[in-house]
């Protein structure tokens, strides 16, 4: 009696520590959601002294313009949120289709050693820091781009493009997406997999038709993780996009502009309504990322239930 006592007083303890753990990152988030929001709508409500004269910026002009900056006090951020979603959507047209078929190997075709290896560099992958991917942009990529061009009798800006942004930002979220993916792949039950195998189904057709459709809910959620971190990224972004001054542009040989590198550029080297407004952009990035979160963990809500009702 006593012992189960103290089991009982031990597990009060630990639930409260990780209670007590956990609203505190709760306020942490919460405050630093409210800095930014304060942060961010500041410049649309205060004045700023600018050779003399008061300005403040334009709500409309800033959500819908096509030019980032016209002196003395025009921003213009609509362009960069259209660029922003397009890199994303490219990054993961390219990264998805990897991501699973990399996943499907390592889960399911590959021998266990090979597997093991395969499995410990996605890991390592995973763990690089971002300038590294940045640095491998600049140094690699840019180039293979630049010559891209040179092919197609395209010009460049030494490889600094819409492509260059694309291509790092697909290197840099195939490790998150396919270390998602192998954990959702393993956790199909064998049944359903050696049920499949029994109705004289191959290999081939049990894994793409039923492997991969009983573990696309957590697929799902590991694609949902990749354009979090592809929405996010700013380091190696903003050494590969250039940072057009206005758009948007599609053309993959163009340089671009993201939300994130241009919250970067320049802002230990700015002040005042130039540096207020670089939270009006960081603000804007945590109300895109939350809407699609929200609406990607509903559609994988739908599928988990589907699955369910099967």
């Amino acid at each position: 009696m006593e012992r189960i006592k103290r089991k009982t007083l031990i597990d009060n303890i630990v639930k409260k520590i990780f209670l007590s753990i956990t609203i505190l990152c709760s306020i942490i988030v919460i405050l630093i959601a409210i800095f930014i929001a304060v942060k961010g709508l500041t410049p649309f409500f205060k004045t700023y002294d600018i050779n003399g004269e008061k300005y403040s910026v334009n709500f409309f002009e800033f959500i819908f313009g096509n030019t980032w900056f016209k002196s003395p006090n025009h921003y213009g951020a609509g362009y960069i949120i259209i660029n922003t979603i397009l890199v994303t959507i490219l990054s993961l047209l390219i990264a998805v289709p990897i991501s699973i078929l990399t996943a499907l190997f390592i889960a399911r075709i590959a021998e266990r050693r090979i597997g093991i290896v395969l499995n410990s560099i996605i890991e390592l992958l995973s763990g690089i820091p971002s300038i590294i991917y940045g640095l491998f942009g600049s140094g690699v990529i840019t180039v293979f781009v630049s010559n891209l061009g040179d092919v197609f009798g395209i010009q460049t800006a030494g490889g600094i493009s819409l492509l260059s942004t694309v291509l790092v930002l697909s290197i840099m979220i195939i490790p998150t997406i396919t270390m998602i993916s192998i954990t959702a792949i393993k956790s199909v039950n064998r049944s359903i997999i050696l049920g499949s195998l029994a109705l004289g189904a191959s290999t081939t057709q049990t894994n793409f038709k039923v492997v991969l459709t009983s573990a696309k809910s957590g697929i799902f959620a590991g694609i949902i993780l990749g354009i979090g971190r592809a929405l996010g990224e700013a380091t190696a972004v903003s050494m590969v996009c250039g940072n057009a001054g206005s758009g948007p542009s599609f053309s993959l040989f163009d340089i671009t502009r993201t939300l994130t590198s241009t919250m970067l550029q320049g802002i230990h080297e700015t002040s005042g309504m130039d540096y207020d407004i670089r939270f009006s952009i960081g603000l804007l990035l945590i109300i895109i990322i939350i809407a699609t979160n929200i609406g990607l963990n509903y559609i994988k809500n739908r599928i988990g239930n589907h699955n369910a009702k099967k």
